[in-house]
């Protein structure tokens, strides 16, 4: 079968054939329909979480993903041949059920969920990921109702996605974007967006919320933008990053709770998604589809506005 795979860390993707994968006891045989293309995948290639997870190589790349079970293994009983589903697969060994192929095989109680009626496959691939990071890191804010959020990156996949739940949730959201992005930004219903490319974040903000924000949820800043703006978080707030960069202690020490958050997917979890986007709770952000091929000349599709999704 094809998939898209490095030799080594550091190596470039490759379009290449490799075995089909065998399901053994437990195991679902899935022929993929669509794959989600997300940050983290370049980040596997590169070696980033080498020490953290194994890996096996060839290394198919890939982790979210849409397809139907064509052959269900034994004691795999939780899902049936023919059954549409999607899912998020960053499991040991990395690239063991890489999605970037048109074949996975991996257990039944790995993060997979039902596709619900009225999600298709490309809609369901864009949510693994980026939408149940955006769901924890709203959740674990707990009440946001009244509470004003600035929200960096937030035309991005994650970002597309917890600036919507954050409004639902009641907050006042000031939205930092590209200009591109303004018009989904105000269908998103958010109180602001400032534009990152027209000066510097902080200064717009004063002038939107002169006295701080309750929080802030940053996708995208390095360390020394990260703290900027946590300066503006107001004593008693949350300013939360997904880079790591977040010095808890410095925080703590002006009464702000520093967050460098790490998600984890469920299959509850991605159940309870797709049926906020069926119920139109929540919009899948817009939606860039390439071939399978092409995914060597797009390394930096996973950055663009919204998702991309690899067809297949």
């Amino acid at each position: 079968m094809k998939a898209i795979t490095i030799k080594e860390y550091g190596a470039e993707p490759e379009l290449t054939e490799v075995a089909d994968p065998q399901p053994g006891r437990g195991q679902l045989l899935i022929t993929v329909e669509a794959a989600g293309v997300n940050p983290v995948d370049s980040m596997v290639a590169a070696g980033a979480m080498r020490d953290a997870i194994p890996a096996t190589f060839p290394l198919i790349l890939g982790a979210d993903f849409a397809g139907v079970v064509t052959s269900v293994g034994p004691g795999a009983a939780q899902f049936a041949q023919g059954q549409a589903v999607f899912g998020q697969l960053m499991i040991p060994p990395l690239g063991s059920a890489g999605t970037y192929a048109e074949r996975i095989a991996v257990t039944a109680d790995a993060p997979i969920a039902p596709i619900p009626a009225g999600l298709d496959p490309v809609g369901a691939a864009a949510l693994p990921t980026a939408g149940v990071t955006a769901l924890e890191i709203i959740e674990s804010l707990e009440a946001l109702a009244g509470k004003s959020v600035l929200l960096v990156g937030a035309a991005g996949g994650v970002g597309s996605f917890a600036t919507q739940l954050a409004v639902n949730a009641g907050a006042r959201v000031i939205a930092v974007a590209g200009p591109g992005a303004r018009d989904r930004m105000q269908t998103y219903k958010v109180a602001h967006t400032v534009d990152y490319t027209a000066g510097a974040v902080p200064a717009a903000l004063a002038r939107v919320c002169p006295d701080g924000v309750d929080v802030v949820i940053d996708l995208a800043s390095d360390a020394d933008a990260f703290s900027s703006l946590a300066s503006l978080v107001r004593p008693g707030g949350t300013a939360l990053t997904t880079r790591g960069v977040a010095d808890a202690a410095a925080l703590a020490a002006n009464n702000v709770n520093g967050v460098n958050f790490v998600a984890s997917v469920t299959s509850a979890q991605l159940t309870q998604l797709a049926n906020a986007v069926v119920t139109g709770d929540v919009a899948v952000p817009p939606i860039t589809r390439i071939k399978l091929a092409e995914v060597p000349l797009l390394a930096a599709a996973a950055h663009a506005d919204g998702k991309t999704v690899i067809v297949l």
